[in-house]
């Protein structure tokens, strides 16, 4: 970021040097007024965004090492064994519910029949 030359202090105390055909004071002071105005609402911006900045920056940090520390590792129940995963898994339940659900289902109807 850019140093600052100018304070607003510094502007409200600047005096120019009259000469003979020199600038309407009146005119130069209303118009320094106006730059100190405009330069205050500057300064305040600028603090309200950089403490914004730090807070956001901070807010970053601190979900970065949440999710590092929420980061799920390999678990037991991902994998069993060498090379079995939860779909087979998935799919031996699924055999095994047919033969005993589809015996059942075999028995109601031979019961009906």
């Amino acid at each position: 970021m850019a140093d600052k030359n100018l304070t607003t202090k510094d502007i409200l105390q600047k005096e120019f040097k009259s000469a003979m055909r020199g600038y309407n004071v009146a005119e130069v002071d209303e118009f320094l007024d106006m730059i100190i105005r405009d330069y205050e609402s500057y300064q305040k911006d600028l603090s309200y965004l950089q403490s914004e900045n730090e807070r956001l920056m901070s807010r970053v940090d601190e979900l970065t090492k949440q999710a590092v520390l929420s980061k799920p590792t390999q678990s037991p129940a991902t994998t069993v064994g060498s090379g079995v995963t939860n779909f087979d898994i998935l799919k031996r339940l699924s055999n095994l519910e047919k033969h005993v659900f589809g015996a059942k289902l075999e028995e109601n109807d031979e019961a009906t029949k």
